[in-house]
C-alpha cells in the first residue's frame, strides 16, 4: 500500500530535534574545565567572553553588557578572556601593579613605588610598554632589512653560480679545442688543466652555495624571531607584554656582512689566454708557461678574499721562493746562492746582451710573476736598498724615472736604511717614522690589490700598506743603493 506520513509523529520528532538543539547550545554556553569562567556568575557559570583590565574581572556575554551601555564602564579595558587577571594584583599590598619599576625590571603597585621602591626608576605600565613597544618594532625594521639584504646576496650569489658555471664550461672548451693543436707535446698537461679546472670550478661553487645555505638559514631565523616580536607586539595586556618580554630571544649580531660582494673579474677566462699564450710558445711552456695556467686556474675567487694575516706563521702560508732572472741583472749586480742573492760589485760582470737587462740602475727583477696570495722576506746589508715590485714591461734603459723601481706608474718601491724607510711610488713619496730591521717582508694580494711591507724581527710591523688596482702580473725586484758589497738576499720559506 501507498504509505503516508503520520503527522503527530513527524511534530514529535521536529520538537524532539529543537529541544536537543537547544540543550546542546546551552551546554555549549557553560565554562568547562579548559574555559575562562564569568566571575559573576551563580551557579553553574557560563563561559567568559571577555576580561575587563580594570575591573580585574571575567565576563560572559550577559554580565558584560554594562560595558558597552554604561559611560564610566565603556573606558574600561577589555581583552580576551584570561585566567592571570590575579597576576596584575600586589602581593604585599592588594593593589593593581599599574606602576614598571626600571630599576629592578618589575611591575609594581602605586604603593610599592613610595615603599619599598622609593627612589628607583619608575614609570606607568603603559609607558613602559611603548618603550619597549619601540625596541621592538625598531628589532623588526633591523630584522626586515637583514631579510631583505640576504634575499638580494641569494640572488647575487645563484647568479653568480650561473655565471661560474658558463664560464668554467666555455673554458674548458676552449682549452680543449687549442690544446688538440699542441697534443703531441703537452697531452699529460692538456688533462691536469681540465681537471684544475673542474676542482677549482667543484670548490667555487661549492663555497657560493654553503654561503647561500647559511644565508637563507639566517633568512629563516630571522623571519622566526619576527613572528615572535609581532606576536609579541599585538598582546593587548602590557602585564602579560611586559611578563614576556624578557622572554624574547635576543637578537644576535649578524654573522655576514651586509651584503655579498662579488669580485668583479672574468671567472675562468685568464685560463684561455693564459693556453693560449703557451701555444704560442711551445719552447717555454714546460716552464713558465705551465705555471701561469695553474696560477690562473687557481686565481678563481668570486668571493671576497679572507682578512690579511696579522703573524708570520699565518704569512708564511703564502710563501713564494723568489730567484732572480740574470736576464734582467744591471752588470754590477752579482747574483749567487742559486740566484736568491745580489751583490754589488765595483767590476762589471760579464752578462751577454739582453733586451730584459736593466743597463744603467742596479735594479734586478725575479723569474717568477706573480699573481694571487704571495708572501716573500728580503735580508739586506749595506747603505740601502730597494725593495720593490714592477710590472714585466716596465723600461730597461736609460737613467730616465721610467726606469727606476718606485718613480714610475709600473712599480712600487720602499727604500730602507739603518734610520728610516721611503715608498714610492709614480709621483708619490711618503717618509716612513719607523725603523726598518735588515730583513723586510713583503705581502702581496694581487686580486684584492693589497701590497704591504713590514718590518720582520720577533713581531710584525707594518711599515708601509697600499690599496690599489693591479692589471698585470707582478714580479719581486732589489735596487741596490751605490755601495761596495752591498747585498739582499730572497730568503728561502721557513
Amino acid at each position: 500500500p501507498v504509505l503516508e506520513k503520520n503527522v503527530l509523529l513527524a511534530e514529535l520528532v521536529e520538537q524532539l530535534k529543537k529541544t536537543g538543539l537547544q540543550a546542546a547550545a546551552a551546554d555549549h554556553c557553560y565554562a568547562g574545565a579548559e574555559d575562562v569562567a564569568c566571575d559573576v556568575c551563580t551557579g553553574r557559570k557560563r563561559k567568559a567572553v571577555k576580561s575587563c583590565l580594570v575591573c580585574l574581572v571575567s565576563y560572559c556575554d550577559n554580565h558584560l553588557q554594562p560595558h558597552y551601555d554604561v559611560a564610566q564602564l565603556k573606558k574600561h579595558q577589555l581583552v580576551e578572556p584570561s585566567k592571570n587577571l590575579q597576576e596584575n594584583i600586589c602581593s604585599h599590598h592588594d593593589k593593581v601593579m599599574k606602576m614598571f619599576c626600571r630599576t629592578d625590571q618589575q611591575l609594581i603597585c602605586y604603593l610599592c613605588s613610595v615603599d619599598e621602591h622609593k627612589g628607583h626608576d619608575t614609570v606607568s605600565a603603559a609607558a613602559e610598554r611603548k618603550q619597549k613597544q619601540k625596541e621592538l618594532e625598531e628589532s623588526r625594521l633591523n630584522i626586515h632589512q637583514r631579510i631583505q639584504d640576504r634575499e638580494k646576496d641569494v640572488k647575487l650569489l645563484q647568479q653568480e653560480l650561473e655565471a661560474i658555471n658558463v664560464s668554467a664550461d666555455k673554458t674548458v672548451e676552449d682549452s680543449e679545442e687549442m690544446f688538440s693543436q699542441m697534443i703531441r707535446l703537452i697531452q699529460k698537461r692538456r688533462s691536469e688543466v681540465k681537471q684544475q679546472i673542474r676542482s677549482q670550478q667543484e670548490a667555487e661553487v661549492s663555497r657560493v652555495q654553503e654561503l647561500e645555505e647559511k644565508l637563507q638559514q639566517e633568512i629563516n631565523d630571522l623571519k622566526r624571531k619576527d613572528a615572535e616580536r609581532k606576536q609579541l607586539l599585538e598582546t593587548p595586556d602590557h602585564s602579560r607584554f611586559l611578563h614576556d618580554y624578557p622572554s624574547v630571544s635576543a637578537l644576535s649580531e649578524s654573522t655576514h656582512s651586509s651584503s655579498i660582494s662579488i669580485r668583479p673579474r672574468r671567472h675562468f677566462e685568464d685560463v684561455t689566454a693564459a693556453v693560449k699564450k703557451s701555444r704560442d710558445q711551445l719552447q717555454d711552456v714546460l716552464r713558465d708557461a705551465w705555471t701561469n695556467i695553474s696560477l690562473a686556474i687557481t686565481d678563481v675567487d668570486v668571493l671576497l678574499p679572507e682578512p690579511e694575516p696579522t703573524t708570520r706563521a699565518e704569512f708564511l702560508k703564502y710563501s713564494r721562493e723568489i730567484t732572480l732572472d740574470p736576464n734582467t741583472a744591471n752588470r754590477c749586480l752579482l747574483l749567487s746562492d742559486g740566484n736568491r742573492k745580489v751583490t754589488f760589485m765595483d767590476q762589471q760582470q760579464s752578462y751577454p746582451d739582453h733586451p730584459d737587462r736593466f743597463t744603467d740602475w742596479w735594479q734586478v727583477l725575479s723569474k717568477e710573476s706573480l699573481t694571487g696570495r704571495c708572501y716573500w722576506e728580503v735580508e739586506w746589508r749595506g747603505v740601502g736598498v730597494y725593495v720593490a715590485v714592477s710590472y714585466k714591461n716596465i723600461s730597461r734603459t736609460g737613467w730616465s724615472d721610467e726606469c727606476k723601481f718606485g718613480h714610475n706608474a709600473k712599480s712600487w718601491s720602499l727604500y730602507c736604511e739603518t734610520k728610516c724607510c721611503v715608498f714610492r711610488h709614480s709621483n708619490t713619496k711618503i717618509r716612513v717614522s719607523v725603523r726598518p730591521s735588515s730583513r723586510v717582508g713583503v705581502y702581496l694580494d694581487h686580486r684584492a690589490g693589497v701590497l704591504s711591507f713590514y718590518s720582520v724581527s720577533d713581531t710584525m710591523t707594518l711599515l708601509h700598506r697600499v690599496q690599489t688596482s693591479f692589471t698585470q702580473p707582478l714580479h719581486a725586484g732589489v735596487w741596490l743603493y751605490h755601495g761596495s758589497g752591498s747585498t739582499s738576499e730572497f730568503i728561502k720559506p721557513e
